[in-house]
């Protein structure tokens, strides 16, 4: 009777995902006196809540991409809209405040004092007033669109939306300073996408998938794509690290370079443990051989790592 009880305490449920939240700010916070004194800026707080609810949209988005060849999907579309919306209305407040914050740093004034006059003209006159301008857009878009057709359980494509999430999780880092060197947008853009291809997917999964055998269909499915995910994510990062930092003795001497030792060992840790779950839970679980409960214990746990290593990338994007 006591072992059934430590079993009921345990009991993992998609609730914990909300634990993500903290992880990632507990990431920037670990970042924080790395990089001392010179980042990294307090909107990485909100940024990185930003990335990991945008993270998600997307990957809602792709569960439909990754069941493409079913002739009955284990998720029906009709199954995606609710939680897009709500995440995508949460993803509006996060970026809005992303901007404001902005906006009152540029005006040297505090948000709270920050005038419509002045926030105004930083939406039409600054470039990073623009992008932020734009990425509410998008993300608000997502949220109408997603309400409306849960509402009218319309079956639109889900391919605007995917679209739309990709512009707005891409347009910061496409204008960030790699974009002024040869290729850099795309390089930009290719590692903000994969970072959230990587780790969306997997809370799609562990909120929506119920049943051991849907477990067995996306699972494997999902893995071969974090995988190319993650090398796209070491290969892109790599570049940008020594495009910014220019000699290795700026990794030491730097707390933008030791803010990338530390993501640099977070990915190494998690590609780590991909490979083991690649071994175990996702062959076992492709042959059904793991409970559902087990496989979102697991998915949740990784969730919990990876927004860690979200947040020490969202402080290295604030990080002079």
């Amino acid at each position: 009777m006591a072992s059934a009880g430590v079993r009921r305490r345990w009991r993992v449920s998609p609730r914990w995902l909300l634990f993500a939240a903290p992880a990632g700010l507990a990431g920037v916070g670990t970042a924080w006196p790395l990089a001392t004194p010179d980042g990294p800026d307090p909107s990485s707080l909100i940024r990185v809540l930003a990335i990991l609810l945008g993270s998600t949209v997307l990957g809602l988005t792709a569960l439909e991409w990754l069941q493409r060849s079913d002739p009955r999907p284990v998720v029906a579309r009709a199954e995606l809209w609710r939680p897009i919306a709500a995440l995508a209305g949460a993803w509006t407040l996060a970026e809005l405040a992303l901007v404001v914050a902005a906006a009152a740093a540029t005006t040297e004034t505090g948000a709270g004092t920050l005038s419509s006059t002045a926030f105004g003209r930083f939406l039409g006159d600054v470039s990073a007033g623009q992008i932020g301008g734009a990425t509410v857009a998008c993300t608000a878009a997502i949220a109408v669109i997603a309400a409306l057709a849960f509402r009218r359980r319309a079956d639109w494509p889900i391919t605007s939306v995917a679209v739309l999430a990709a512009v707005a999780l891409a347009a910061r880092p496409v204008t960030g300073h790699m974009s002024a060197q040869a290729f850099g947008a795309l390089l930009g853009a290719a590692h903000a996408l994969s970072a959230a291809l990587w780790l969306g997917p997997l809370v799609a999964m562990a909120l929506l998938l119920r049943a051991r055998g849907a477990w067995a269909t996306l699972l494997p499915r999902y893995s071969d794509l974090a995988t190319r995910c993650v090398a796209v994510l070491a290969v892109t990062g790599l570049i940008d690290a020594a495009v910014k930092l220019g000699d290795l003795g700026a990794l030491i001497g730097t707390g933008y370079g030791r803010i990338v030792l530390a993501k640099a060992a977070a990915l190494l840790a998690l590609g780590a443990l991909g490979w083991w779950w690649r071994r175990t839970w996702v062959s076992a679980a492709g042959a059904h051989r793991v409970q559902a409960d087990d496989s979102l214990r697991r998915a949740v746990l990784e969730v919990l790592a990876m927004a860690v290593a979200f947040g020490l990338a969202a402080a290295l994007a604030t990080t002079a």
